[in-house]
């Protein structure tokens, strides 16, 4: 049976898996399909040459080191990882963005919960941007862990990671910064900007889910949330999961080369398909920092009409999302929109819209055509 998919605009929630990427899984699937802990034969040899090709294709794509590359089950383990393992005397103090990804709020509160933590959060302004000032004065006070995200999942937002790792480097703080929405899709040079950890997510770069990666700083060690074996310098045992890393690392290599060209044509129909809308929708609103977002990235809300509403007609013909993948099946208002105080009229009719690689300029003309007509509907209906 063909099924019928709708347009898929949905490209921040998970991205769909570049051929040329899965046959490369393909191959470490049912092939070169050893452990790479196996060193006794050749199947193990050749597993272990793929994990440290994939080790020098990531570090490559973020200006790290292949030793300090250790591979995850996705950027929510790594920052797990970091904020969990963090080595600390006492109660420790973190600082994070109240705009930052559930994986990183969800840790802080639960360590907080159990008052092994204090969080401190920093200030956004109504265009998600940070307020460095301020996060100059908490580092200058002391804290255990900086956390501020490369890009925001929700509104797209970039943020200054270079002056954040400046800051932290001065003040001697860890910094983690996730990666997840940014890594392929923006340069990052996690030595030169004083990151030291690095959280990385396969799946948002076209690569498979379920795989992804830590950067940690030359120098610093993780208490491991795994044991069993030591892998991976003592910081997470287990067997490595070879085909999707090598897909990992061929996603990176990739991106490096066609990141800058791809990025440009989805910043073009990302503002197409803005003007389109604004020009059937007067009162659209875009939110976010219209000057400094990801290129995929178009924020919406429309005034005063529920986006379940809009959702309810379009599902079967067009995929985007009312939030954050991690939190959609909530019944909540986003807590990033309620951080940078959006008015709730807005905040109920909202939208996040992700363009990708695979997007045509075809698919941009129905899916405005077929969110246009669902807000007539709607509004014709009240």
């Amino acid at each position: 049976m063909k099924l019928n998919f709708p347009i898929y605009l949905d490209y921040h929630a998970t991205t769909p898996c570049d051929r040329r990427i899965t046959e490369v899984v393909y191959h470490y699937m049912t092939t070169a399909f050893g452990n790479s802990s196996s060193i006794d034969h050749t199947y193990g040899d050749v597993a272990d040459t793929a994990v440290k090709q994939a080790s020098k294709q990531v570090a490559n794509l973020v200006g790290a080191l292949p030793r300090e590359v250790i591979f995850t089950s996705g950027a929510t383990e790594s920052i797990n990882l970091v904020i969990q393992g963090l080595p600390s005397s006492g109660k420790k103090r973190i600082a994070v963005l109240p705009i930052e990804h559930k994986a990183v709020l969800d840790t802080c509160h639960a360590l907080a919960k159990k008052e092994l933590a204090e969080i401190i959060f920093l200030r956004v302004d109504r265009q998600g941007k940070l307020d460095l000032e301020h996060l100059e004065q908490i580092c200058a006070e002391g804290i255990s862990l900086l956390c501020v995200m490369a890009a925001n999942n929700e509104i797209g937002t970039i943020y200054p990671i270079q002056s954040v790792g400046a800051i932290a480097q001065h003040y001697n703080i860890p910094f983690l910064c996730d990666g997840s929405q940014a890594v392929g899709k923006i340069p990052i040079d996690f030595t030169e900007w004083g990151i030291t950890y690095l959280a990385i997510s396969g799946h948002k770069l076209y690569a498979p889910k379920g795989v992804g990666a830590l950067i940690v700083k030359k120098g610093h060690h993780l208490e491991p949330l795994i044991y069993g074996g030591s892998h991976q310098k003592g910081m997470r045992s287990g067997t490595l999961n070879v085909s999707g890393i090598a897909g990992l690392g061929e996603a990176c290599r990739l991106r490096q080369l066609e990141m800058a060209e791809d990025e440009k044509a989805i910043a073009s129909k990302r503002d197409r398909l803005q003007t389109l809308l604004q020009e059937s929708i007067p009162d659209l609103v875009i939110n976010g920092d219209l000057t400094n977002r990801l290129a995929g990235n178009l924020h919406i809300s429309i005034p005063n009409i529920p986006n379940k509403a809009i959702i309810a007609r379009i599902r079967h013909h067009l995929a985007i999302s009312t939030g954050s993948a991690c939190s959609s099946g909530v019944e909540a208002p986003s807590h990033v929109l309620q951080a940078i105080n959006l008015p709730e009229e807005l905040i109920e009719g909202s939208f996040r819209i992700g363009i990708g690689k695979f997007t045509t300029n075809e698919e941009i003309v129905q899916a405005t055509n077929i969110l246009i007509k669902a807000v007539w509907d709607v509004r014709q209906l009240s």
